[in-house]
C-alpha cells in the first residue's frame, strides 16, 4: 500500500519535527507571541519551522469533531471538483467551507474545510484518494482544529 501519511510513535520522530509541533502549540496558546519569539524559546531556527510547519500535526486519538482544512492545486477540468466532493461525501465527512480560486493558466486552488464526524471513514485514505485524482497537482493539510 502506497501511503503519504503515517502514524509513528513520538520516540521515532526527529527532534526538529517535535520542536515544530511545540512552536505551533505556543503560537496557538500564547496570544501575542511571534514566530521569531516562539522559535527562539523552543530552540528551533525559523527556517526549519517554515520548512516543516505544514507537514506535521499532533495525532489525537479522538479526531472526531475536528476540522481539517485542505489546500488542493488542481487543473481546471470539468467534473474534477465534483469528483473531489463525491469522495468527501463517500467518507461521510461534513463539508464546512469551499473556496475555489479563479483558474490561472488552467490551474485553480481549492480550499476546503471538512468536519470529521463519528461516521467519517479513514481520513488518510480520503486524502490519498483525493490526491490521486487525475488533474490534482498537490494536496496539503493546511490546518487542523
Amino acid at each position: 500500500m502506497d501511503s503519504n501519511y503515517y502514524v509513528i510513535k513520538k520516540k521515532a520522530v526527529p527532534e526538529v519535527l517535535l520542536k515544530v509541533v511545540e512552536v505551533k502549540r505556543l503560537l496557538a496558546t500564547e496570544r501575542f507571541m511571534t514566530i521569531q519569539e516562539a522559535t527562539e524559546k523552543i530552540g528551533l531556527s525559523r527556517s526549519s519551522f517554515y520548512k516543516y510547519k505544514d507537514d506535521i500535526f499532533p495525532f489525537h486519538e479522538n479526531e472526531k469533531g475536528q476540522t481539517i482544512t485542505l489546500a488542493i492545486q488542481m487543473d481546471d477540468m470539468p467534473g474534477l471538483l465534483a469528483e473531489i466532493l463525491q469522495e468527501i461525501a463517500e467518507y461521510k465527512a461534513n463539508i464546512l467551507t469551499i473556496h475555489q480560486s479563479i483558474p490561472l493558466n488552467r490551474v485553480a486552488t481549492l480550499t476546503i474545510s471538512v468536519e470529521i464526524l463519528s461516521t467519517t471513514g479513514n481520513i488518510s485514505d480520503m486524502v490519498n484518494e483525493i490526491e490521486n485524482n487525475e488533474g490534482v497537482h498537490y494536496l496539503k493539510i493546511v490546518g487542523r482544529e
